[in-house]
């Protein structure tokens, strides 16, 4: 690779493109690069998802494995487990988790792992861009300093009389904003918004990410761009907690929190709607919070509006207990003992995401109640050992009106389309529903108990 590489460089063709982590975010983020003419590499520990890759298979349910084998064909993609080939890329996109730790703080051995893996084969001119949510100063505290010991610079600069500075290797942060299952909006139509460590840098990756996305915001910093995605996730965060309190006080109140949630709605400005459910999923809502509540703390600072909705949005897996047990008590049924069919263990319809599902604690509170839990979900036939829970022994029941008719309780945690919610109320004793998906559904409404 030319020690001479320019920031201009990247806004060119035959642009070697090396991809860290190829699962929710990495994959579509390769595939894009893919479309667009370039060379891509996804990196992975994984062997068995490199291989599938490899063979043009997909494991991710709304990518189509004919786009992956396309790309494969036409030598414009390919994974591999060999971090040594870092060298031969010319940018690489760091996309690794970046989850909670035990007492919920934040966990950047992914993030670390994988810049001490760049560091040896980091190479004069590459650019490193770093997609991973995290807290503000990830990028210049973490991960700059870990390739700084390969002996190459990159100077964290700002303001005009930076723009000429030199740099070693360009380094930026620029959040995923992937959205799994979203039909409307895609990884092209939705902005990149990117910050570098100097001038030279941010030009660099914006360079890069025009080629790909229909707008690139640039902003003055890393720490702008890692506050960016931060802002986002807790301003829905705050929200889906606020309507959440205002459900609980709405059933005491006897007052649907739907209807006025979707009247509300009807005002054309000043008003966005969000709705309550059994507590919050994907990896990047109920995350998020506690990455920069962790890091204010830093700087004395107590962020109680946010861990407040943290509380009411953690809290929502042990109303929906509470009200299943009082449902049963209802109808002369203990909570032990029950047998319940948890409808849906993804984190939210019509995908095939469990990263920090409700349903797997919903899961994990009713089997301590000692309930007799069994499972659908037409995204998973069986489920697997995560890093919280293991359910591995489980698999996705059938459905038909005999088994619904078997439970105890039919538990609606997620609400995917594919379900028959008629055929649901009609077969089963008792439906709990956290979700309004039985909004629709007109006979046996005695049945039904909002959640």
């Amino acid at each position: 690779m030319s020690s001479e590489r320019k920031p201009e460089f990247f806004a060119g063709k035959d642009i070697r493109i090396g991809i860290i982590g190829c699962g929710y975010v990495g994959l579509p983020l390769a595939l894009r690069f893919a479309e667009t003419g370039q060379k891509v590499t996804g990196f992975d520990t994984d062997p068995n998802k490199v291989e599938k890759l490899n063979e043009g298979k997909s494991y991710i349910q709304h990518i189509p494995s004919d786009k992956i084998s396309e790309f494969v064909k036409k030598g414009r993609f390919g994974a591999t487990t060999d971090f040594k080939k870092l060298r031969e890329m010319d940018a690489v996109l760091i996309c690794v988790p970046t989850p909670l730790d035990e007492r919920r703080e934040p966990d950047l051995s992914y993030v670390e792992q994988t810049a001490l893996s760049i560091g040896p084969n980091l190479q004069r001119g590459q650019l490193i861009v770093l997609e991973s949510t995290t807290y503000p100063g990830t990028t210049e505290e973490l991960v700059l300093p870990i390739l700084e010991r390969s002996g190459l610079k990159c100077p964290v600069v700002r303001g005009p009389e930076a723009e000429n500075v030199k740099t070693d290797f360009f380094l930026a942060f620029s959040p995923e904003r992937e959205d799994p299952g979203n039909k409307q909006f895609g990884l092209a139509q939705i902005p990149k918004v990117v910050g570098g460590t100097n001038p030279p840098s941010l030009r660099a990756a914006s360079n890069l990410y025009a080629q790909i996305v229909s707008r690139v915001v640039p902003v003055s910093s890393t720490r702008a761009a890692e506050m960016v995605k931060l802002l986002e996730n807790i301003f829905r965060c705050v929200n889906i907690a606020l309507v959440n309190e205002l459900k609980l006080l709405g059933q005491r109140m006897d007052i649907d929190m739907w209807e006025v949630i979707d009247s509300a709605a009807s005002k054309p400005f000043g008003f966005m709607p969000f709705y309550p459910g059994p507590g919050l999923g994907g990896h990047c809502i109920p995350v998020d919070p506690y990455y920069l509540s962790w890091k204010a703390r830093e700087f004395d600072f107590a962020t109680r509006f946010i861990e407040l909705a943290g509380e009411i949005n953690t809290s929502m897996p042990y109303h929906v207990v509470s009200s299943v047990a009082d449902a049963l008590n209802e109808r002369q049924r203990s909570l032990k003992g029950s047998k319940i069919l948890l409808m849906g263990v993804a984190y939210k319809k019509d995908v095939d995401d469990l990263r920090e599902s409700p349903s797997l604690k919903l899961l994990e509170l009713l089997t301590d109640r000692g309930a007799k839990l069994d499972y659908n979900d037409p995204y998973f036939p069986a489920l697997h050992k995560m890093r919280h829970y293991d359910f591995s022994s489980m698999r996705s029941v059938e459905l038909n009106p005999k088994t619904l008719g078997s439970y105890d309780c039919v538990l609606i945690a997620t609400d995917h389309t594919a379900y028959d919610y008629n055929q649901i109320v009609e077969s089963a004793k008792l439906v709990v529903d956290t979700r309004n998906a039985t909004r629709h559904v007109k006979k046996h409404r005695e049945k039904i108990v909002m959640c």
